[in-house]
């Protein structure tokens, strides 16, 4: 978690999997079975990765001046339930591309 672009995916990893908790087990045990407090921690722990992602994604724009779309498309990742996973696998496909263009400029 060294770049701003490595806690994005951290954070974003660790967001993604807190909403799927949510609304795979969460909202089930709530709505089906009468259980709220799990809805409770779940979606507290949820809400604070959510503010924490959104903090990290400012922090890509500022320091790698995203584009518009790019911070649009991270924004519709954090509300979809597989968003962030797929935003991840993008973001490092870009950094592996970037870091084979630096093993050829060295080479």
């Amino acid at each position: 978690m060294k770049t701003p672009i490595s806690r994005l995916r951290t954070v974003g990893i660790y967001e993604g999997i807190s909403y799927l908790l949510l609304l795979g087990i969460g909202m089930p045990l709530k709505y089906m079975l009468g259980i709220p407090e799990v809805v409770k921690y779940v979606g507290w722990a949820h809400g604070v990765l959510f503010i924490l992602y959104m903090v990290a994604l400012l922090q890509v724009t500022l320091v790698h001046r995203w584009s518009f779309l790019k911070v649009a498309a991270g924004v519709v990742a954090s509300l979809l339930p597989f968003g962030p996973f797929i935003l991840d696998k993008k973001l490092l496909h870009a950094e592996e591309q970037k870091a084979a263009q630096r093993q050829k400029q060295v080479a």
